[in-house]
Order: C-alpha cells, then sequence, then structure tokens
C-alpha cells in the first residue's frame, strides 16, 4: 500500500530589483552592441541589486509574497531550502539568515548549490521530505545575485546576467496533482567549463586571485551551450517517461532561461509552440537558480496555467548539472 503524500505548490511569489541594466548602457561599458546581443541571447535587459542588497534580501521579498500566496504564515514553516550559488557568505548558510529574517523559527534551514539546475533539485529535495511525512510544508526559493561575481570588462559574459529571486511553498495536494516526476543528474568532468574558481579552500581569497579575476564567473560559451542543447532534450524526454505524459500532453514548457537559441532548439525537440513556453530571458536575463521560479511565477500571475495543467520545468547549469520536472497544476 502507497501511503506517500501527493505534493504540489501552493504558493508562489518573486522579486527582481529595482535597477535595470539595458544593452544600451552595457555599450557604454564594453565594447558590444543591442543587436549582437539579442541575436545571440534574445536578452534585452536584466535587473541588478542595489549596493546594500544580498541574495536573502531578494529571496525575503520573494518569500513574503509566497507565504501570503499559501495562506501560510513564518511560525508555521517546516523547512527553508535556498538554491543559490551567490550565498551572503560562505556560512550561515543563507536559509538561516532568511529563517530570521521571516521569524520562521520551528523551520529547518539549508542551501542547496546547484547552480542553475538547484532550484528543480530544491523541489525535489522538498518534495520528499513532505511526501514521506517528515515535514507537512517547504518554502524553496531560487534566487541569486549573479551581479557580484560578473565581470564588467568580459563582453562574453556581462551581458548574461542578472540578479532575482523566485520562491514557492510546498504542501500536499489531491492525489494526482503535484509533481509527477523528478529527473536530476551530473556530468562533473564538465565542471571546469563554468566555475567560480577563487574564494573557497582550493584558491582562498588573496591579492592574486583578486588580481587574476578569479572571483568572477569564467564559462566556455561554446561547451556550456553545447552540453545544454543535448541535457534539455534527454532531461526532457526521460522526466516525461517517468511521470507517464506524453509530449503532446504538455500544457506549458518552463524552462531555465539563459538563451533564446537554446530554449527554441528544446521547443523544437518537444515540437511545442512557442505560446506553450514561457520565456521572460529578454526581462530578465540569466539569474541561475532564481531562472525558473522567476518564470514560473511569472506565467502563473499572468494567469497561464489552470487547475489540472500539466507543466514542465527544464534546467541545466554549472557542475555540470540538470534538473527537470513533471507537475499537474
Amino acid at each position: 500500500m502507497n501511503n506517500l503524500r501527493s505534493v504540489g505548490i501552493i504558493g508562489t511569489g518573486k522579486y527582481v530589483p529595482e535597477k535595470v541594466l539595458t544593452n544600451a548602457d552595457l555599450e557604454k561599458i564594453v565594447e558590444t552592441n543591442d543587436e549582437w546581443i539579442v541575436s545571440r541571447t534574445g536578452i534585452r535587459e536584466r535587473h541588478i541589486a542595489a549596493p546594500e542588497q544580498a541574495t536573502s534580501d531578494l529571496a525575503y521579498e520573494a518569500s513574503l509574497k509566497a507565504l501570503e500566496s499559501a495562506g501560510i504564515a513564518p511560525h508555521e514553516l517546516d523547512l527553508i531550502i535556498v538554491a543559490t550559488v551567490t550565498p551572503d557568505m560562505t556560512f550561515p548558510s543563507t536559509a538561516c539568515l532568511l529563517q530570521e529574517k521571516l521569524g520562521a523559527k520551528q523551520a529547518a534551514a539549508f542551501d542547496l548549490s546547484a547552480a542553475c539546475s538547484g532550484f528543480v533539485y530544491s523541489l525535489a529535495t522538498a518534495t520528499n521530505f513532505i511526501k514521506t511525512g517528515m515535514y507537512n510544508n517547504a518554502l524553496v526559493i531560487g534566487a541569486d545575485t549573479l551581479s557580484r561575481i560578473t565581470d564588467y570588462t568580459d563582453r562574453n559574459t556581462c551581458v548574461l546576467f542578472g540578479d532575482g529571486a523566485g520562491a514557492v511553498v510546498l504542501g500536499e495536494v489531491p492525489e494526482g496533482r503535484g509533481f509527477l516526476s523528478f529527473d536530476l543528474g551530473a556530468e562533473g568532468a564538465g565542471g571546469s567549463q563554468l566555475k567560480l574558481e577563487a574564494g573557497g579552500s582550493r584558491l582562498p581569497a588573496s591579492a592574486d586571485t583578486v588580481a587574476g579575476g578569479k572571483h568572477f564567473i569564467y564559462m566556455n560559451g561554446r561547451e556550456v551551450f553545447k552540453f545544454a542543447v543535448r541535457v534539455m532534450g534527454t532531461a526532457t524526454e526521460e522526466v516525461l517517461r517517468k511521470a507517464g505524459v506524453a509530449k503532446e500532453e504538455v500544457d506549458l514548457f518552463v524552462p531555465h532561461q539563459a538563451n533564446i537559441r537554446i530554449i527554441h532548439s528544446a521547443m523544437e525537440r518537444l515540437n511545442l509552440p512557442e505560446e506553450k513556453c514561457v520565456i521572460n530571458v529578454d526581462k530578465y536575463a540569466n539569474t541561475s537558480a532564481a531562472s525558473i521560479p522567476l518564470a514560473l511565477v511569472e506565467a502563473a500571475e499572468e494567469g497561464r496555467m489552470k487547475e489540472g495543467d500539466t507543466i514542465l520545468l527544464v534546467g541545466f547549469g554549472g557542475g555540470l548539472t540538470w534538473g527537470a520536472s513533471v507537475l499537474v497544476w
């Protein structure tokens, strides 16, 4: 007899900083132009955190909205997971800082690091805590402040990234609703293609690491692009197989917002029309772990999902990692 509970999303919220950095603004900083950026990435602008804002601040704003949407008070929370690669500090975790800001004194709290796949990894983790009955609810946030680790003298990477946070509250839902399947994976051999080299135990911060620009994102764009196109397809097919869902049954596709070409490639493989795909990379750029929740929450706010719709989430990122999920709204 299966006593596992059905788990789904019962509240959503998002937050992006007020400051907007357009392609025209970047033209004044590095040798680039709007046409080049849009044609290759689909990005037109990105939001940048204020000097006094850290990742926990972005996560806090998104969390307040998600909790209000779910009708859950902070003290009722059982678990907080923050997916991020830009924590406020190495420790304590951003989740613990967020727990204190929210006043969620009963909640266990930890961070999860899987780069742009982090939100889907966190959904899978929280879902299993609730499914087994260990907890009744969880707050899952994807939040990143990539502007703090972006080299604005490198025209190949500085156009790609932005800041933001998306949050969801998970809880028990009626049978047949919620998360049907997950597919998580990693290809550690490709870790060197997308990394932040210094600041850890391998290369602690020093005058040399700072001078060498090793505290900024390094990305081999060509190799990451090839990985992304391949894994977006294979992960999608595998997670749909696990869920027993055909491609034709997908009502809404919510991909990681890294590059419009990668998104279009995945849509072609799925044979999905554009109206079934959430695309907001033009407004927010790549926000890492915040990317999928920002797109998901925005789609919910715009009324693009109705009860009973089948939603497909797929992301890829540093590690190299990937994560996909199928859920019934």
